[in-house]
């Protein structure tokens, strides 16, 4: 599994349109090849700051099932006016626990 992680700067007199968007654009999101689920987190410091979590069986099915795909263009028209600056996304994975070894 692979989880996506996007900090998203929202123009400040923008919240609320974004979130309702945001709530029509996940109905998009949930439908695409490769979705586990998302979480739309909202920052205490910086209310106008989100972090956006979607977990993925692959990257692929992030940046190209979905990124390439006709309801991609659909999510960026709800979403992307708001940003400011333009988030930067990455991806990352789980790193496998390691037992501690008592040399002792």
């Amino acid at each position: 599994m692979i989880l996506e992680v996007a900090v998203l700067d929202v123009i400040p007199s923008e919240t609320n349109s974004f979130e309702r968007d945001f709530a029509t654009a996940s109905l998009i999101i949930t439908r695409m090849k490769g979705y586990q689920g998302h979480e739309l987190k909202r920052c205490l410091e910086v209310s106008s700051r989100y972090l956006l979590l979607v977990h993925w069986d692959t990257v692929e099915d992030h940046t190209i099932g979905f990124r390439q795909s006709p309801e991609y263009q659909e999510w960026k028209s709800l979403l992307h006016k708001y940003y400011d600056p333009f988030p930067r996304v990455e991806h990352y994975e789980a790193v496998p626990a390691r037992p501690i070894v008592d040399k002792g």
